[in-house]
């Protein structure tokens, strides 16, 4: 959320901001909330000040014996009290009027993000290795996990419906080889592994932003509950409403979950395969850092979705997301596609955000550094696929096929799949 101050002293900024994202908002709506709620404030201010004075007239006069003059005084009293707890109700349905208003504007991008009108004028920043020139036709992963019987669409939507798929055999060891794997690799860099819930409330899928503007892609459960859309939803709210020591910043978190995504408005993109399910498992990084620090770690969450990469031997690439691709939470996104040959295109496997203060005022994540300033400021919070189970698994299927159909296993996963080598049909 943005900090109403801020919009209030800079709408222009706010306009420009909202322009390079290629959306708009209600200015004019924004003042007159403002303007309303202020204006009820002076007033009740000034009636607590007239009532503060008639009651001090109340005990002169009955002092004086002016009984009648302190009766007339006490209604006074009474009636200006009506009027400050009316305001107070029109006060508070403002507040909550502007309140929500608010939490539909999206984040300011910073300087470091380009601008750009859609995904087609993102920036492209590094690639690593060398896309697999193939001697033989190759497949995609969809029939290469057909025909090894590792990937099971039919009984996926026989059971659940579509953009839902059942992993077998060696495909389930695989899944579960890459999710220890990367859980691995975090941990033994400084991560701090958890195991959270994956059911929310409402307020925490508010925290960091899901809600209210993207309700339709979320999960409904039992009562105001959801399933959440990714590990950052519960990584980031871990915090909500507390005050860190700025000591103990960074913080790097990590916690692999399942993810539950209806994908509203991504009817007909990438509906074959598992690129885009609506259940998929993902190990997730999340940051808490201090404002100055944040750019820093931006980038070194970056890398290290990268050096899983380039230990699987991937070949991939790093964008930076221009200002009308940016995500509702982001002020600034790295996106690392991996090399897919059946698309014979980059496709998105880890987007790195920084979210500056935006989130942390949604939720109420503060930090104090008393050798700094006094009381408490907003951190700023960082968040990152490192990796996606699913789309890593089609990546490696797909330039790890061999000419008789047999997919050989990246060395690095082989100790989390009992040293086997190669997935094969089986007999």
């Amino acid at each position: 959320m943005l900090d109403i101050k801020f919009v209030r002293e800079n709408p222009d900024a706010i306009d420009v901001a909202m322009a390079n994202r290629q959306t708009s908002w209600d200015r004019e709506k924004f003042f007159e909330l403002d303007d309303e709620r202020r204006a009820v404030i002076t007033e009740v201010e000034e009636l607590q000040a007239t009532r503060n004075a008639e009651s001090k007239k109340i005990g002169a006069l009955m002092k004086e014996g002016k009984k009648d003059e302190a009766e007339a005084a006490k209604e006074a009293v009474r009636a200006v009290n009506e009027k400050i707890d009316g305001l107070a109700e029109r006060r508070t349905a403002l507040e909550q009027e502007q309140y929500d208003f608010m939490a539909h504007l999206p984040n300011i991008p910073c300087e470091a993000t380009p601008y750009g009108k859609d995904e087609d004028e993102n920036i492209e920043r590094r690639r690593w290795g060398t896309p697999r020139e193939f001697d033989f036709d190759f497949k995609p992963h969809w029939d290469l996990g057909t025909d090894l019987d590792i990937l099971d669409f039919e009984r996926g939507n026989k059971l659940s419906g579509s953009r839902f798929t059942v992993l077998g055999g060696a495909g389930a060891r695989l899944e579960r080889a890459l999710i220890n794997f990367f859980l691995d690799t975090h941990t033994s860099r400084g991560f701090k592994e958890w195991w959270p819930p994956i059911v929310v409330k409402r307020q925490t899928m508010f925290g960091t932003g899901q809600l209210p503007k993207f309700e339709d892609d979320a999960y409904h459960v039992s009562g105001d509950n959801f399933l959440i859309p990714t590990a950052e939803v519960v990584l980031t709210n871990l915090h909500a409403g507390e005050v860190l020591d700025a000591d103990t910043l960074p913080r790097r978190y990590t916690a692999f979950t399942p993810c539950f995504r209806e994908e509203a408005g991504s009817a007909g993109r990438d509906t074959r395969g598992i690129i885009r399910q609506h259940e998929f498992d993902k190990v997730e990084m999340v940051k808490f850092a201090k404002p100055e620090e944040s750019d820093k770690e931006l980038e070194s969450m970056t890398a290290e979705a990268e050096f899983l990469l380039q230990q699987l031997g991937l070949p991939y690439r790093v964008i930076s997301l221009c200002t009308g691709d940016l995500g509702f939470s982001a002020r600034q996104t790295y996106d690392v596609e991996v090399w897919l040959p059946s698309y014979n295109a980059y496709k998105e496997i880890s987007s790195c955000s920084n979210c500056g203060d935006f989130q942390a005022r949604r939720a109420n994540i503060k930090y104090r550094d008393p050798e700094n300033f006094k009381g408490s400021r907003y951190l700023h919070t960082l968040n990152g696929s490192g990796l996606p189970a699913g789309r890593t698994m089609a990546a490696i299927l797909e330039n790890y096929q061999n000419a008789d159909g047999t997919i050989t296993i990246p060395a690095v996963l082989r100790p989390y799949m009992g040293g086997l080598e190669k997935i094969e049909p089986v007999a």
